[in-house]
């Protein structure tokens, strides 16, 4: 059986497609994976909401696929959760096992911040989502509890010569805080220029010790590596 020129076109036309659609998809794999900024304190991910072509009208199939792609997003942070560290050891796998940490974990993925998202002509989406760190951090244990006379200290504190590695948990002087990891000092952020600066001594066992205690657990520390 010979085949005739339209045959031999459909061939060399589904190669083609095949060739430059693989690289794409493989492409917005990689733009779409979670990935974990700890200057930034969150994990992200993107998704994608394939429109329906059922649908009467793109601007119909978008109410569909927005939730298809918010879902995309939320279950590849969540598979990236896992693997996050803790300060004391092991990873957030280790906790998940128990239902409460499991179910707020879970509420915040749910609660994810939507950072970018962006309409196709076609009635498709794509978006990118976010869960802060300090939403999983917060998860792990029970509510803080506001002290009688309210909460003191300053409101960021810079911490220089930091040698911990970036992880979920840590303490800095005995308080249980929010972190930000920032790599080197030109790398502060210009709202925390007024901070008071404290240094680092150590890091062992989840705590990080430092010369002199400032600020409380209401306080935003900035951990600048030591350089």
């Amino acid at each position: 059986m010979t085949r005739g020129p339209s045959a031999g076109l459909a061939l060399a036309v589904g190669v083609l497609v095949a060739v430059v659609t693989r690289p794409a998809v493989a492409d917005r794999d990689a733009v779409d994976a979670a990935r974990v900024d700890w200057a930034a304190g969150r994990v992200t991910a993107g998704g994608t909401g394939v429109a329906d072509r059922h649908a009467p009208s793109p601007a119909v199939a978008l109410g569909t696929s927005r939730r298809g792609a918010d879902t995309a997003s939320r279950r590849r942070i969540a598979a990236r959760l896992a693997a996050l560290p803790l300060a004391a050891g092991g990873t957030l796998a280790d906790k998940l096992a128990d239902r409460a940490i499991q179910a707020r974990v879970d509420a915040a993925v749910d609660d994810a911040i939507t950072v970018a998202a962006e309409p196709e002509t076609d009635g498709s989406w794509h978006v990118t989502l976010a869960v802060p760190l300090e939403a999983i951090r917060l998860a792990l244990g029970d509510p803080r509890a506001l002290p009688a006379a309210g909460d003191a200290g300053p409101p960021v504190v810079i911490v220089e010569g930091v040698t911990a590695q970036p992880a979920i948990g840590w303490t800095i002087g005995g308080a249980a805080a929010a972190t930000l990891w920032i790599a080197s000092a030109r790398d502060l952020p210009a709202w925390a220029k007024d901070a008071p600066r404290i240094k680092a001594r150590s890091a062992t066992a989840g705590a990080i010790t430092v010369d002199r205690a400032v600020g409380t657990s209401a306080t935003l520390y900035l951990l600048v590596a030591r350089s």
